[in-house]
């Protein structure tokens, strides 16, 4: 037996069982929250122990650990010999990262991941065999589909496309039909640009960077997994609720029975360019195997995104559109500045970049009549303070088409080619900045 044969017992549905003796053979057992797999001959253990434990290990330098597959209930007992510990790095910020995100142990905080070389490997017979049959494991991710919708990113050249056929590829790799795909501001959030299977609105939804799965994907920059959600969901409605009273508060997409999710950093060039979630009401849809192919797809979105930016640069810069229509209702826009936050008629639109991009359009729709933009000029004007470099601007415009449609507004955004775009007004707007 492989030590890869029981990665289902190596996820910390089940706290694990450490075992070990002192100086007069006496036993000694403690809880473990997480047995993490390293490879198919080594294990990471979350050092949380008690100081009796660890007085132990350091004096014989082993131990047995007593793991438990959190879908079936098998059992298994592994003897392992100390290696080294990690303070740092990928292992240790992955491994805290899944702690924090199960909502387990919160006071106990990691203090090294813990690498172990497994020396043997044993099932335990069951005294009591259960009668029910665990439910089956899903398929692996078929490599096939992976490669299919990579391809498929790879023949376009939209980044409204691209996000589609994202979306497609994710139902179509992991047959779940809820999916989201998000994109990093400049304040330290990550916001909703694009879903599916949630219904019409989520659209400019925000994440905190480091905050639950999707958050602490981006800050460890390493895809996460959850195969049992039900000792979360208490923790996530009461973080919904206290959101419900701040108007610009738009609620992230997400099922209210999930018990499956993973979410993988879009990675392009070094640099985060937004994380890739799915989810399911079925507990252990997703495998080890399933995680590693949403990371592949993850970072070709990235790349494909980033290729699509570069080539919206190139749109030139138009001449200003027809005089500002004097006919049609008041459209009072009003602007925010210390969010960049914009209220079309009383409702909130949307804040950050892509408000600062509308307060911009609707001002030199008034100003001067121009009603096309292309994306090289928004670039060039200081006003709007983009960054020189990871601007993301075609997917905020994005998020602004999508958040305007969705909200049915008066103003609309209207694609007419690559890096070029038309203000949409249905009456005289008037601006009011706070």
């Amino acid at each position: 037996m492989r030590l890869g044969d029981i990665r289902s017992s190596l996820e910390g549905l089940v706290p694990s069982v450490i075992a070990t003796l002192d100086e007069n053979g006496m036993p000694n057992v403690s809880y473990l929250s997480h047995v993490h797999y390293v490879d198919d001959g080594h294990v990471a253990l979350s050092n949380q122990f008690f100081s009796k434990t660890s007085r132990n290990i350091r004096r014989l330098n082993a131990a047995q650990l007593m793991v438990v597959d959190g879908r079936s209930g098998q059992q298994h007992v592994l003897d392992i010999a100390y290696v080294r510990s990690e303070e740092a790095g990928p292992l240790f910020e992955r491994m805290a990262a899944l702690l924090k995100v199960n909502d387990r142990l919160a006071m106990m905080k990691l203090r090294s991941a813990d690498i172990y070389r497994v020396l043997g490997l044993a099932p335990i017979e069951a005294l009591m065999p259960l009668t029910a049959t665990p439910p089956r494991l899903p398929p692996r991710a078929d490599l096939a589909r992976v490669a299919e919708a990579c391809q498929d990113l790879a023949r376009l050249d939209d980044a409204d496309a691209l996000l589609e056929a994202a979306l497609d590829g994710l139902e179509g790799v992991f047959g779940t039909a809820q999916a989201l795909i998000l994109t990093p501001d400049n304040d330290g959030t990550l916001s909703a640009i694009s879903h599916r299977g949630y219904g019409r609105e989520g659209v400019g939804a925000e994440v905190a960077v480091g905050d639950g799965l999707i958050g602490l994907a981006a800050s460890t920059r390493q895809s996460l997994r959850i195969s049992d959600l039900r000792r979360s969901q208490r923790y996530a409605s009461a973080v919904a609720a206290a959101h419900q009273a701040d108007p610009r508060h738009i609620p992230l997409p997400g099922l209210s029975n999930a018990l499956s999710q993973m979410a993988a950093p879009m990675i392009c060039q070094g640099q985060l360019a937004g994380v890739v979630f799915v989810e399911s009401d079925t507990a252990f849809a997703f495998r080890h195997e399933d995680e590693s192919a949403l990371a592949i797809l993850a970072v070709h979105l990235a790349a494909a995104l980033r290729l699509s930016d570069h080539q919206a640069r190139q749109a030139v810069a138009t001449p200003a559109g027809p005089a500002v229509p004097s006919e049609g209702p008041v459209i009072q826009v009003k602007y925010h500045g210390y969010d960049d936050s914009v209220f079309i008629d009383d409702a909130y639109v949307v804040r950050g970049v892509p408000g600062r991009l509308l307060h911009s359009f609707v001002s030199a729709y008034l100003g001067t009549g121009q009603d096309v933009f292309s994306n090289r000029e928004i670039r060039r004007d200081p006003a709007l303070k983009l960054p020189e470099w990871k601007d993301n601007l075609e997917t905020r415009l994005i998020l602004l088409k999508k958040r305007l449609d969705e909200k049915a507004a008066p103003i609309r955004l209207e694609r007419l080619d690559r890096g070029r775009l038309r203000l949409m007004v249905a009456g005289r707007p008037q601006i009011e900045v706070a």
